[in-house]
C-alpha cells in the first residue's frame, strides 16, 4: 500500500517554529567571521568552576603556565658520546 505522497508534503511544511523564538530582529551572518577564525571548545569540569569563573580566568592561567610547559617539552640535552668506531678495511 502507497503513503499518501500529499500528506508527507504538508507535514514538512508544516511550521514547527515555537512562538518565543522571534528572529525579526536577527542579523544575518553575525557571528560569520569570528566562526570562520576558528573556534576551540573545552568543557571546564564542575569541581574548577568556582577557580575559572569564565574564559579570561582560564586564559589568563593558560598564560601563566605555558612557559613552564615549553620548557619541560624541550628535549634535554644528552652526555656526548664518542662517535662509534669503523674499521676502514680495505677490500
Amino acid at each position: 500500500m502507497k503513503k499518501n505522497s500529499q500528506h508527507r508534503n504538508a507535514d514538512a511544511n508544516r511550521d514547527t517554529m515555537r512562538p518565543e523564538y522571534d528572529f525579526s530582529k536577527a542579523v544575518r551572518g553575525v557571528t560569520a567571521a569570528r566562526y570562520a577564525q576558528g573556534a576551540n571548545v573545552i568543557v571546564i569540569d564542575p569541581e574548577v568552576l568556582d577557580v575559572f569563573p569564565d574564559s579570561a580566568a582560564v586564559n589568563a592561567t593558560l598564560r601563566a603556565l605555558a612557559p613552564v610547559l615549553r620548557q619541560q617539552r624541550r628535549p634535554r640535552h644528552r652526555a656526548m658520546r664518542p662517535p662509534a668506531h669503523r674499521s676502514s678495511a680495505k677490500a
